[in-house]
C-alpha cells in the first residue's frame, strides 16, 4: 500500500513539474510565432527537446493535469528478462532505499558481486526503466530523502526573488457597501518563496482579477522584478491581462495543480497568520477599508516580518546549518540575502499592466469612460482613440491616437457651486473607538519606527553642517 502511494506521489510531482514548464504556453490568445519562441526558450532552459515540450502541451490540452503524469508500461514479461527478475527488482529497490545516490550501474555491480544476478544478464536500461516506473529513480529517491529531513516538506529557493507565491484570502465584513451594507473584503498577497518576506499585501472590496494585478504591480514597484511566480488556477490568476503583463516584464508564470493546497504551503501558512489579525480587527471594530489596511500594514511591519519563522529555521537545519535560538525573521532573511534586486522604471511597469479599450471623442473634445468624463483635446473631436488605464484607479488615463503623442487625460472637475450634494460636517462623522489592545500596541510601535527613521535623516543633515 505504501509503495502504491509513493508511486502516486512521484507521478503527481512529475506532472506538476511538467505543468510548470508549459504554463507560459497555455495562453490561448498567443500567436504562433510567440508560442514557438517561448517553447524554444523553455526547452533550452529545461535541457530537453522542443518535441518533448510540445508533447506535454498537447497532453495537457487533451487530458488536463492527468495527461502530464508519466505512463506506466504494460506488465507483460519480456522473454529476455532473467527468470528471477522480480526478486532482483526488489533487491535493487532495497539498495536504492539504503543509499539513494547509488547509480543503476552500481546496483548491478552489487547484485552480480553477491551472486544474485548472472554477469551481463541484467541490462542497465531495463533495470533503470523498472525502477523509474516503481517510483525509485535516482532523482525521485533523492527528493524523498530530502523531504524526510524537515517536517515542513516544502521546497525553498536558495535566494530571494527567484520565486514568489501569491493568493487571495477572504477577510472580514465591513459596512462599505451601498447604504452602509456590510460587504466582504479580500486580502491579496505576494510572498517571497525564500525569505517568506511579504512583498505586498492589501485588502480590497472585491475579488476580481484587477486586485491581483494591482498587488503584483505594487510588489514590483517596491521590490523590483522577480524571476517567476507560482499561483493558483483561479480565474483571477488565469486572466489574459495578468499573464500578458507578467510576460512583458519577463516573469515566468507557473500554476499549481488543481486542488493541491499543499503545493502552495508557504502562502497557505501565511494565511493562518492572517486569521490572528482578522480576530484582532473584529475586536477593534474597524469600519473602513482604509483603517483595515492601515492596521494590516502595522501588523505586517511590526509583527509578522520581525518574528522568527519556523520555516526558515527548518530550511537551514535540513542543510546541517545551525540556527540561533533567537531564530531568523523574514525581514532579517530578506535583507541579509546578497542577491541583487532588479528595479524597473515605473513607466515600464505601468505600461505592462495597462488595460486598453477604444472610445470616441465627443464634440467637446472629451470622452466618457465608466461614467467619468475626461478632457482630451479638441483636435481629436470625432476620432476613435485607444485608452490605457489602471483598473484600480482611474484618476488618469492615457489616450493613444495615430500621429500624436500619448495624452494624459484627467477627469473634469466640477466646481462646488455645481455640486448638488452637500458635504457632511466633520463633527457628524462617526468616530469608532479602538477596542483591540494588540493593534493599539502595533500602531504605537509603527509610529515609533517612522519617527526613528525621520530623526535619523535629520541628524545626518545636522552632521553635514558641522555644527
Amino acid at each position: 500500500m505504501n509503495r502504491k502511494k509513493e508511486v502516486h506521489d512521484w507521478k503527481e510531482e512529475q506532472a506538476q513539474e511538467r505543468l510548470m514548464l508549459i504554463a507560459p504556453l497555455l495562453v490561448e490568445s498567443m500567436d504562433r510565432s510567440m508560442r514557438v519562441q517561448i517553447r524554444h526558450r523553455i526547452a533550452r532552459q529545461a535541457h530537453c527537446s522542443e518535441r518533448t515540450i510540445r508533447r506535454y502541451e498537447q497532453a495537457y490540452r487533451k487530458e488536463g493535469f492527468n495527461g502530464l503524469k508519466p505512463r506506466s508500461r504494460d506488465n507483460h514479461r519480456s522473454r529476455k528478462l532473467p527468470e528471477n527478475f522480480d526478486e532482483l527488482l526488489q533487491e535493487a529497490i532495497q539498495l536504492k532505499r539504503e543509499v539513494p545516490r547509488r547509480s543503476v550501474e552500481q546496483i548491478i555491480f552489487i547484485l552480480e558481486g553477491e551472486g544474485k544476478a548472472e554477469p551481463g544478464k541484467l541490462k542497465r536500461s531495463t533495470l533503470q526503466r523498472h525502477l523509474y516506473d516503481a517510483g525509485f529513480g535516482r532523482r525521485q529517491m533523492q527528493r524523498y530523502m530530502e523531504s524526510r529531513k524537515t517536517s515542513s516538506k516544502r521546497f525553498c529557493k536558495p535566494n530571494r526573488m527567484m520565486l514568489v507565491q501569491a493568493d487571495i484570502k477572504e477577510g472580514i465584513y465591513l459596512p462599505i457597501g451601498k447604504n452602509g451594507q456590510k460587504k466582504k473584503t479580500y486580502l491579496s498577497s505576494v510572498l517571497d518563496d525564500h525569505s517568506r518576506y511579504i512583498l505586498h499585501s492589501q485588502f480590497y472590496d472585491n475579488e476580481g482579477a484587477q486586485i491581483v494585478e494591482d498587488t503584483f504591480r505594487q510588489a514590483i514597484l517596491k521590490h523590483g522584478r522577480f524571476d517567476s511566480v507560482y499561483i493558483d488556477n483561479g480565474a483571477q490568476y488565469r486572466s489574459k491581462q495578468l499573464v500578458r503583463a507578467l510576460q512583458r516584464l519577463d516573469i515566468r508564470v507557473r500554476y499549481a495543480p488543481p486542488y493541491s493546497g499543499k503545493s502552495k504551503g508557504k502562502i497557505e501558512k501565511f494565511h493562518q497568520v492572517t486569521d490572528d489579525f482578522l480576530a484582532e480587527a473584529k475586536a477593534d471594530q474597524i469600519k473602513t477599508l482604509e483603517k483595515l489596511n492601515a492596521a494590516w500594514t502595522a501588523y505586517l511591519e511590526e509583527y509578522y516580518q520581525k518574528r522568527p519563522h519556523d520555516g526558515i529555521r527548518e530550511y537551514y537545519e535540513s542543510q546541517g546549518i545551525p540556527v540561533s535560538l533567537l531564530g531568523i525573521s523574514p525581514e532579517v532573511e530578506w535583507h541579509r540575502d546578497q542577491r541583487r534586486l532588479t528595479f524597473l522604471d515605473a513607466s515600464v511597469i505601468g505600461e505592462a499592466f495597462q488595460h486598453r479599450e477604444k472610445r470616441r471623442v465627443d464634440s467637446a473634445g472629451c470622452l466618457k469612460f465608466h461614467g467619468i468624463t475626461y478632457e482630451v483635446s479638441t483636435s481629436l473631436i470625432g476620432a476613435e482613440v485607444e485608452i490605457g488605464y489602471d483598473p484600480v484607479s482611474r484618476d488618469q488615463i492615457t489616450v493613444y491616437s495615430r500621429n500624436m503623442d500619448p495624452i494624459q487625460a484627467k477627469p473634469i472637475q466640477i466646481g462646488s457651486y455645481c455640486d448638488s450634494s452637500e458635504p457632511v460636517p466633520a463633527a457628524l462623522l462617526p468616530e469608532e473607538p479602538e477596542a483591540s489592545r494588540f493593534l493599539k500596541v502595533l500602531r504605537k510601535k509603527r509610529k515609533q519606527t517612522v519617527e526613528k527613521k525621520t530623526d535619523a535623516i535629520s541628524f545626518a543633515d545636522y552632521g553635514k553642517d558641522g555644527e
